[in-house]
């Protein structure tokens, strides 16, 4: 069985891309018989880098080669496929995307869509209790079988995946990890910057794993973001998101008592102190994700409740105070309002 090889975030620097994408770029041009100097000095990338194992280049410079050769060959698949993807391929799959209500809608569209361009890979969004999965599955070989070819689809294609999740959301996506089905390159170091999570490569699958929340998340964009983003597509694949709207999930951590959290029985100044916001964008931020905090400390007092009620015989009264209700007659009448039970009643029939 393959040993995954993990890879953690090196925390932030700046933005490096290895030369062996441009070199398989630079394949691309040859393989059509054409010359990639343009391209090259667009990126400001000098032809005798080229041969330097190690050398890196800027993102930006990543984001001009990138554009150049798309544009030239006329591929935005820069030649892995049966057949060429036009320039404004990926831009017509976020437009349709663009109507969902929601980023799960969106990316289910969107690995749908897919697969309508080619049918040498597809990508398909599952869940699995709290995580979602974007998984990309190689259905046949690709053009050039050489290994950093195979890398640089499956790195672009994700990476495209998770910028246009982040763009349609107007939100960083936190990943929890990334599974490659390829060997560690002689480059791993730089996939701490290319993807903001533990990466682990010989996977069994080409895999991106995230808090299944952001496909709640509603997709914020128009017509008119879409027009002003297509101006500089690939900067999606560059930029990093530093916000993050899935705000309600680190008030429930808070108010379930985890990273140090004030508990069940905070007001919304405590949960505001603790996250480092004012309160006004505390409930402002929960009402964009289509939350509310009084929603999530029902959920959470609901949940704890439930818990206590079922593993321990404490009286009602303590659970009550512990789930943070002033009175045990409060309680009852919260808890009625939940279940259709009163809280002995739950107990009997949970035992």
């Amino acid at each position: 069985m393959p040993r995954a090889t993990p890879v953690l975030p090196s925390g932030p620097s700046r933005a490096e891309t290895p030369m062996a994408f441009i070199r398989a770029m630079v394949q691309a041009y040859e393989r059509r018989g054409l010359s990639p100097d343009a391209a090259l000095a667009k990126a400001q990338i000098p032809p005798p880098l080229l041969r330097q194992a190690d050398a890196r280049v800027t993102a930006l410079q990543m984001e001009w080669m990138s554009e150049a050769a798309m544009r030239e060959l006329d591929d935005e698949a820069l030649g892995w496929f049966d057949r060429q993807l036009p320039w404004g391929s990926y831009g017509m799959l976020v437009r349709a995307s663009l109507s969902a209500p929601t980023l799960g809608v969106a990316l289910a569209r969107w690995c749908r869509h897919h697969g309508l361009l080619t049918d040498h890979i597809g990508l398909r969004l599952q869940r699995d209790g709290a995580l979602a999965h974007l998984t990309l599955t190689e259905h046949r070989p690709l053009h050039n079988a050489q290994h950093h070819w195979q890398e640089l689809c499956v790195v672009s294609v994700l990476r495209n995946a998770m910028g246009v999740a982040q763009w349609l959301i107007d939100s960083q996506l936190r990943l929890h990890q990334v599974q490659l089905a390829f060997a560690p390159p002689a480059h791993a170091s730089a996939y701490a910057v290319l993807f903001d999570g533990p990466v682990c490569f010989d996977a069994h699958q080409h895999r991106l794993s995230f808090d299944a929340g952001y496909l709640g998340l509603p997709v914020k964009r128009d017509e008119a973001a879409l027009q002003r983003m297509l101006q500089r597509a690939l900067l999606l694949t560059v930029r990093p998101y530093r916000r993050d709207r899935l705000l309600r999930e680190r008030v429930r951590a808070l108010l379930l008592g985890g990273q140090g959290g004030p508990g069940p029985a905070a007001t919304a100044a405590d949960l505001a102190e603790a996250l480092h916001v004012s309160e006004r964008t505390l409930h402002r931020q929960l009402k964009d994700e289509g939350a509310s905090l009084q929603a999530i400390k029902d959920s959470v007092r609901r949940q704890r409740a439930e818990e206590l009620l079922q593993r321990s015989r404490k009286p009602i009264k303590h659970i009550a105070a512990e789930v943070g209700f002033g009175s045990e007659k409060s309680f009852i009448r919260a808890f009625r309002g939940w279940t259709g039970q009163t809280p002995d009643g739950f107990r009997q029939a949970s035992f």
